[in-house]
């Protein structure tokens, strides 16, 4: 399978998600040795007060400074701590990295060369995960790496999570992105608008639309009237395509793709500026 990477954009959040998580660190260890310094210093003055006293046979001032002395050893800074840990939005971009990591290489194990898999694919309505080329036909597929059961009805979806003794943590809440969309409507939007831009320009092509859980305990429990394909595995996405009659020809394969590295330039350009 020949793999055309279009965008990494969770891979780029994810980096400078924790480039900034870096810069917190550093700056909280200068502060913190600024900090330290500070109080070295102030032990080095008490210490100097309590010679000098000692020096000049003032007995009471030494006795003070003694306690002085002792005073400022105890105001040690509290202990710096270690680089802090992910945030969950680091957790958040990580998961959905792994997860379309998971399903690239998953197809390349089963899918020949007259498969491409387009990676990042967007336009104005989203991203795409991955788009999968062959000659079955033209598959948009959403992957979603999370520890959890997962319910919808139609395109609203909810996930619940558990624990490894199978017990609930929380309650059920809806699965959705920041724009509050549900996994099925973030590929069906972007989806339908590739769909009509190939119909544009004399390549009207039916596009499979699949949403992959990838997450090992990640489960579908129920799912009422739902408007894209929901599968948990590579062995599934493959029965999936073979499901599929259509026939593309590697001529009309290599115009597919072009089109669909136009479409995805023009909205990266327009993004960009």
């Amino acid at each position: 399978m020949r793999v055309v990477p279009l965008s990494d954009h969770p891979g780029t959040l994810l980096r400078q998600a924790q480039r900034r998580r870096a810069t917190a660190d550093r700056d909280a260890g200068r502060a913190y040795e600024e900090v330290l310094a500070g109080h070295r210093e102030r032990v080095a003055e008490a210490r100097a007060a309590r010679d000098q006293a000692r020096a000049q046979r003032r007995w009471g001032a030494w006795l003070r400074s003694v306690f002085a002395v002792w005073r400022a050893q105890r105001q040690f800074p509290a202990t710096s701590l270690p680089g802090s840990q992910p945030t969950d939005e680091e957790e958040k971009l990580a998961a959905g990295v792994e997860g379309e990591r998971l399903v690239e290489a998953g197809l390349a194990q089963v899918l020949g060369d007259e498969w491409t898999l387009l990676h990042g694919y967007h336009n104005r309505h989203g991203e795409i995960d991955h788009l999968l080329l062959g000659p079955r036909g033209l598959f948009a597929i959403e992957v979603k790496h999370r520890n959890a059961t997962i319910d919808c009805a139609g395109d609203r979806w909810w996930y619940s999570k558990y624990d490894k003794y199978g017990n609930p943590v929380g309650d059920r809440r809806e699965m959705a992105d920041r724009g509050g969309r549900s996994p099925s409507e973030q590929l069906n939007e972007p989806a339908t608008e590739l769909a009509s831009f190939l119909s544009s320009r004399g390549r009207p092509v039916t596009i499979g639309r699949m949403v992959v859980l990838t997450h090992p305990r990640a489960r579908l429990r129920s799912c009422s009237s739902p408007t894209v394909h929901i599968v948990t595995s590579i062995r599934q996405i493959i029965g999936l395509v073979n499901s599929f009659p259509a026939a593309i020809t590697a001529a009309e394969r290599a115009e597919l793709e072009r089109l669909i590295v136009r479409d995805h330039r023009f909205h990266d350009r327009r993004r960009s500026s």
